[in-house]
């Protein structure tokens, strides 16, 4: 389903579905990432679902929680962000020890680049007007990949969709894959 209007980068709340068919080679970055064959078939071959859960905290910190479902009945991940750029560790049950940090960027801010103009090319109308994407960059402790991707919503076959433009590279820098992955909505999330 596409994504409402009123869904923006200010509020991601609910549940969106990862829609294979449209979206670049997971198997390939989930490969450079160190994932072992069995994972990757059945990430591949399974429905990901993101159940978003975006608020500020008290002190004004913008959070962006999400739990991830794998079905059929397969434990998935969870993303727990804060947009303030600090550094936040993590044990994830698919990619193992990582770091991560995620923040409000300009559009403009990104570098002049390959890196940069993949991640800032394709945006809706709407991302574009409001000038901002959300930027989530990773870093394997155990297998030394990074992983950094840009947020926002573009139009995919005339459809409007949550979108991630992502760019993960090995330990090297050397071997670099760039995809972007489309989200469908799908409605509110679990107890919303």
């Amino acid at each position: 389903m596409a994504a409402p209007p009123e869904k923006t980068l200010r509020d991601l709340n609910g549940s969106w579905i990862m829609n294979t068919s449209e979206s670049g080679d997971t198997d390939a970055v989930l490969s450079l990432q160190g994932v072992g064959w069995f994972i990757r078939k059945t990430i591949g071959l399974a429905t990901v679902t993101l159940n978003f859960r975006q608020y500020k905290e008290e002190d004004g910190t913008e959070r962006v929680d999400i739990d991830q479902a794998i079905s059929p009945g397969f434990q998935g991940t969870q993303e727990q962000r804060a947009l303030n750029w600090e550094w936040r560790d993590h044990k994830d049950i698919v990619f193992g020890q990582v770091k991560g940090r995620s923040r409000w960027i300009k559009i403009t801010d990104l570098p002049d680049d390959d890196d940069g103009n993949f991640m800032r090319q394709g945006w809706d109308e709407g991302t574009l007007d409001g000038g901002d994407l959300i930027q989530s960059y990773v870093e394997s402790l155990d297998k030394g990949w990074t992983a950094d991707q840009t947020w926002g919503f573009e139009l995919v076959n005339g459809v409007r969709k949550y979108t991630r433009h992502v760019i993960v590279k090995d330990k090297s820098k050397k071997k670099i894959l760039r995809l972007k992955i489309h989200y469908d909505y799908a409605g509110p999330a679990p107890g919303q």
